[in-house]
């Protein structure tokens, strides 16, 4: 029997869940000549979000991932390098002539994909208003090309002033809806709402939030059923009391709990199980991050997991405050309405070995 959790990758079609709000506001949303600008913590699952949006609206669409990108120049090459996933070349040969540098086009034999390069020390920013307006010539406003720009916060580092050139180079454009996509909340908001940042009220701003409690309690349980139909219910809350109804961290359990009644189903007591599990797999991993905090950051994560208030006396408020920031900005908390430990197994490791 097939493990009926996923977790790690973009979720689809039965192994999606909820977010039947979001995707169908989406799918409606890329409709009109708009941009949408989606911000959440990390991994409560933007992309799978997106994915199944664009599915629905049976779009031309192109993804590209900041995160991944290591100049303008290698922006404006995997932007192309998507671009022709979706428009074989032949289709668009002569659009590529009015390039202002012709880039080098190959083609892999194993995989028939494309290879897109641009000789070293052309300007990036020229490079890349070349390859969007490609995109945009290629299409119209009534079929109109998403562009899927991942960790859009990213811009900020690829190059100086870089977001004031790319912000002039998509207010031209007609025949392409951009959705941006960032984690690091704060940088966000300061980016589409700052009012002094090149990309103020650029979009529509949408925050994805945790998954309703009783959606996904129905979900996770509905899932547990085969392997432990008297429990099931009980294992749901369990596991959504655990993450805090985190989406990635509430899939990963489930799947671990699912494993253990698959191959212990004696096991008295599989939730507690799953958890040692985890935590034990990632125990170095989660030892080299520990090592690499300061004393204050290690004090705030030791405080987050024990649940003890933060207002104790021991460091100033704009120390913990600034720590704060730090390690939301990190990935390792997440604001909702509290700050709280992105990682419930890291939490689980703290408690054990720093508690």
């Amino acid at each position: 029997m097939e493990n009926p959790f996923k977790f790690g990758t973009i979720v689809e079609e039965d192994y999606f869940t909820d977010r039947v709000n979001e995707v169908a506001y989406i799918t409606q949303f890329v409709k009109s000549p708009n941009h949408l600008i989606l911000t959440s913590p990390r991994r409560f699952g933007k992309n799978s979000v997106v994915a199944k949006s664009l599915k629905n609206c049976k779009r031309k669409h192109i993804t590209v991932n900041l995160q991944q990108v290591t100049s303008v120049s290698d922006l404006s090459s995997k932007l192309l390098r998507e671009f022709f996933k979706v428009h074989p070349m032949e289709r668009v040969r002569h659009l590529i002539t009015h390039f202002r540098v012709v880039p080098t086009v190959s083609t892999n034999p194993m995989t028939g994909s494309m290879d897109v390069s641009f000789q070293p020390g052309v300007d990036g920013t020229m490079l890349l208003e070349d390859v969007l307006t490609l995109i945009e010539k290629a299409h119209s406003e009534k079929d109109r090309m998403i562009v899927v720009l991942d960790e859009f916060q990213e811009i900020r580092d690829l190059a100086p002033k870089f977001d004031r050139q790319l912000r002039s180079i998509m207010q031209e454009q007609k025949n392409i809806n951009y959705i941006l996509l960032g984690s690091q909340e704060s940088m966000m908001s300061e980016i589409f709402e700052n009012k002094k940042s090149p990309f103020y009220h650029f979009g529509e701003m949408m925050r994805l939030g945790k998954l309703p409690r009783d959606e996904f309690h129905q979900y996770l349980s509905e899932r547990l059923k085969n392997c432990f139909p008297d429990i099931c219910e009980d294992l749901a809350n369990q596991i959504l009391d655990y993450t805090l109804c985190h989406p990635y961290y509430s899939q990963q359990l489930a799947s671990n709990i699912w494993q253990v009644g698959m191959l212990q189903p004696d096991n008295g007591d599989p939730f507690k199980t799953a958890i040692d599990h985890i935590v034990t797999t990632h125990g170095l991993d989660y030892e080299r991050l520990w090592m690499n905090f300061n004393r204050t950051n290690k004090w705030i994560l030791q405080r987050l997991s024990s649940g003890k208030p933060l207002q104790s006396g021991e460091h100033r408020t704009s120390t913990i405050y600034s720590a704060l920031k730090r390690l939301q900005k990190d990935g390792y908390i997440i604001y909702t309405d509290r700050y709280e430990m992105e990682d419930p197994f890291f939490r689980e490791w703290i408690i054990v070995n720093n508690g």
